[in-house]
């Protein structure tokens, strides 16, 4: 009970942050949203039985939604009836900054509800949402367009759901979204530059069909986590990365279809502890400029088709406690890259051509990529493969194995 209670006290604070962050736009969408709730007719609850008008509008919204409910295995919604809108489970009520003698819904918790429906378009009445949660569920469809009127929405999350279509553009209409997590679905094409042209701390894209190439911009935001795993981009990550070297901390490109070399600037990325560009068709050495990482914990270069010499500066990282880089075509290690057990690293050099290593490709293999250096200052990007790369390597790419898909969000361990 202590912990419920705690938990609750710790949800309640969070909106109230949100609210407070937010509170000039909370103005606008109080004195908009007022004028639109003279346009809506309530069900069966007479407005009377509302506190106020906001609940009254919650509560059409959340009953509409209702309808389109069709599984609800946990029961979730099972007490959604009546006027007592705060009470509903996974519904949370709090003061927002405007008026605090009133309560509104300011957020919604249904992760791990196994519900199926859609979302309708009344829920772009509950304007004064801060946090609305929907991991792991079974919602389809599209986001409508009424979510734009979510002016105050601080966290988004739908992930590990069935929504499909291509990248929901609404979202990119809400001014005050810090967190946008939409991996575990279905939509699909490309994604677009303006999503790296907002203030997001976290965006997680990863897990969906998308395709085209990483936007040249892709380095513009304020994010602190970047994860755009296992989609189908192509082409080379762009040099604009290091502009977020102020904020970003963990960057996750596993299984994009990455081609070319690994850019210098990724070294420019003071803060980051987390990289991870595993399983796409990366070229050439690793960026000597990585040694500049110092907070480096985890960097997992695995599954391309890189070569050359592994640094003595990266292994030499003051924070790096795992280094992966098997199945490249790596000769040689420096310093104390041969032996990174003896300063506690997790390692994994597995099918690379490291002489005197074990569990190493052969020499057949190894000895035409040897030949054929490749010059990073030659390559160019595209989308369909690895850029200005050598024959060497387009004859053994066929060979690569696929990616395994990352964990799902109920199961994933969190980075953050």
């Amino acid at each position: 009970m202590a912990s419920t209670t705690c938990l609750h006290a710790l949800l309640i604070l969070t909106l109230q942050l949100c609210f407070l962050s937010n509170s000039q736009a909370a103005k606008h969408s109080h004195s908009s949203s007022t004028s639109r709730s003279g346009r809506h007719h309530h069900h069966s609850s007479s407005s009377s039985a509302f506190p106020n008008p906001k609940l009254h509008q919650a509560y059409i919204a959340l009953q509409a939604w209702k309808k389109v409910i069709y599984s609800d295995p946990y029961n979730f919604t099972t007490n959604w009836v009546g006027p007592s809108v705060c009470n509903y489970k996974g519904i949370y009520c709090a003061a927002p900054p405007y008026d605090h003698t009133i309560k509104v819904v300011a957020s919604i918790d249904l992760n791990g509800g196994d519900i199926a429906g859609f979302l309708p378009e009344e829920l772009g009445l509950l304007t004064d949402l801060a946090l609305f949660h929907l991991n792991s569920n079974r919602f389809c469809g599209i986001i409508p367009q009424k979510i734009s009127n979510l002016s105050l929405l601080y966290e988004l999350d739908i992930s590990n759901n069935r929504f499909v279509g291509p990248f929901p553009h609404v979202v990119l209409n809400l001014p005050t979204l810090n967190y946008l997590d939409i991996r575990y679905n279905e939509f699909e094409g490309p994604l677009p530059s303006e999503l790296f042209s907002k203030k997001l701390d976290a965006i997680f894209v990863n897990n969906n069909r998308f395709t085209n190439v990483i936007p040249p911009n892709f380095g513009v935001n304020s994010a602190s986590v970047l994860v755009i795993a296992n989609n189908n981009f192509g082409g080379c990550l762009p040099p604009s990365i290091a502009k977020l070297a102020d904020t970003l901390e963990e960057l996750l490109l596993i299984n994009t279809s990455l081609s070319g070399c690994l850019p210098p600037e990724v070294g420019y990325l003071y803060k980051l502890t987390v990289l991870d560009v595993s399983y796409n068709n990366l070229v050439g050495p690793i960026p000597y400029s990585l040694a500049g990482l110092a907070k480096l914990e985890q960097l997992n270069l695995a599954h391309n088709m890189m070569s050359g010499v592994v640094p003595d500066g990266v292994c030499c990282l003051p924070n790096l406690a795992n280094f992966t880089f098997s199945y490249n075509f790596f000769c040689e290690e420096e310093g104390i890259c041969k032996n990174l057990s003896s300063k506690g690293v997790a390692f994994d050099d597995r099918r690379n051509c490291l002489p005197d290593k074990p569990l190493q490709r052969s020499n057949k293999v190894c000895q035409p990529v040897l030949e054929h250096p490749v010059e990073c200052f030659e390559q160019h990007c595209n989308s369909s493969g690895v850029g200005g790369g050598s024959g060497a390597f387009a004859s053994i790419s066929s060979a690569m194995p696929v990616a395994a898909p990352l964990l799902s969000p109920s199961n994933a361990p969190s980075y953050t």
